[in-house]
């Protein structure tokens, strides 16, 4: 696997209201998750998706690939791992890793692009080029 240019990881506790009549977590559940992966990977960049949106910066997501390997269920505490594998001036390419302690459950990857208001695709500005691009600053990426 190629180095990606940030990871983070968070704890999510799966919850009741997640699961479905077999009490697995339902698999739309997972898309969710991601993204709350990626609002957490902005954020340590020091942005926060809504000022994004309020400049008229959208990220729509454009492909996303789930391999399933095992199932969760509710309460279980599970770690997801978020890497940013590559950015260009239109799109973000993340990787996603989510564990129920050592076991991996699913295994995922997602291309963001970035439209205007208008709904079409935009080079974002340079700026935020620079910050999402930047190599990580320090051992936690």
């Amino acid at each position: 696997m190629e180095t990606p240019l940030q990871t983070g990881e968070m704890e999510i506790r799966v919850r009741y209201a997640e699961v479905d009549a077999m009490g697995y977590l339902h698999h739309a559940r997972y898309a969710v998750y991601f993204e709350m992966g990626r609002t957490e990977l902005l954020r340590a960049r020091g942005l926060r998706y809504r000022d994004l949106e309020a400049q008229g910066l959208f990220y729509v997501v454009a492909r996303l690939d789930c391999r399933f390997r095992a199932p969760a269920r509710y309460d279980d505490l599970l770690r997801l791992t978020t890497m940013t594998m590559r950015v260009t001036p239109v799109r973000v390419d993340h990787a996603y890793r989510l564990h129920h302690g050592d076991r991996l459950l699913a295994e995922a990857s997602s291309t963001l692009v970035l439209v205007g208001r208008d709904g079409h695709p935009m080079r974002m500005p340079e700026a935020l080029f620079d910050v999402l691009s930047a190599p990580p600053s320090g051992p936690a990426g």
